[in-house]
């Protein structure tokens, strides 16, 4: 996968050399490109905002230099045969980021990001570029940043680890938290008691179709006490008459009851 980087910060994505990304990297699973917005300005101070069109506060980037870089990107692009990226576009008025958004882009071969600051960049950049690549403005949540680079971050680390061979132990990808809608299941490790604590006897048994048992109910435990939204999607998703007994049974004890052919929330969640 190439990825291609536009920001007034370079710097800010230094973190990309380390961990998993850094040696995906180094490897060629994962080539990264970070592009200084003010290495395509053209004046002695090397301006890349101004004030608002209508007045307001705070400043937004101009189009110029917006339009500049990203005409470089994909211009090395196509010289390299990559045809256009995917260009994504952190802002809070995105499309909220999640697990699936993620699966997605990571079958894409090429994601080139915009990172604004300020009020955010030039509409008509966003425009521009929509007529020739695919354009994603995308949010890590319901609330603001000073710019794009954390959402970039975090963007990058949580779809390159999905590539084939990022992550060594691929099963590791199919048990966390939000893959197949659900929360991931507490984890232990040794010793077996820690400070008056025991790691549940059902993970010492060497019996693994109990653990199996122990981690999906657990699973549907955890995210009916942290994310009753997600379960509820979990379930919107399912016949309720396919949810099984041992299920139903967390389910109820979670304060989960099924009521004219769904299942409602009928208590509050436990604290967990």
């Amino acid at each position: 996968m190439r990825i291609d980087v536009v920001t007034i910060f370079p710097e800010y994505l230094a973190a990309l050399d380390l961990s998993l990304i850094g040696k995906a990297r180094e490897t060629g699973l994962l080539q990264v490109a970070v592009h200084d917005l003010r290495e395509f300005t053209h004046d002695r101070h090397r301006t890349v905002d101004d004030s608002p069109a209508g007045g307001g506060a705070g400043m937004v980037m101009r189009p110029e230099p917006w339009g500049e870089a990203l005409d470089a990107v994909v211009t090395a692009g196509q010289a390299a045969q990559q045809g256009v990226p995917w260009l994504l576009v952190p802002s809070p008025s995105g499309q909220v980021f999640d697990q699936a958004l993620a699966h997605r882009l990571a079958g894409q071969p090429w994601l080139a990001f915009a990172c604004g600051r300020y009020e955010g960049i030039d509409e008509r950049v966003i425009e521009d570029a929509a007529q020739r690549m695919p354009v994603l403005p995308v949010s890590l949540g319901d609330y603001v940043l000073n710019g794009g680079e954390v959402a970039v971050l975090a963007i990058v680390e949580a779809v390159a680890r999905l590539l084939p061979g990022v992550v060594g132990n691929a099963d590791s990808l199919v048990e966390e938290s939000h893959e197949g809608g659900l929360l991931e299941y507490p984890v232990y490790t040794k010793p077996a008691t820690w400070r008056g604590r025991d790691v549940p006897a059902v993970l010492q048994s060497g019996h693994h179709a109990n653990i199996e048992r122990w981690r999906h109910a657990e699973r549907l435990r955890r995210t009916a006490r942290r994310r009753p939204d997600l379960l509820a999607q979990w379930l919107g998703a399912r016949d309720p008459e396919q949810v099984d007994a041992a299920d139903r049974a967390v389910l109820v004890e979670e304060g989960w009851v099924l009521e004219s052919g769904r299942f409602q929330q009928v208590s509050p969640p436990v604290a967990d």
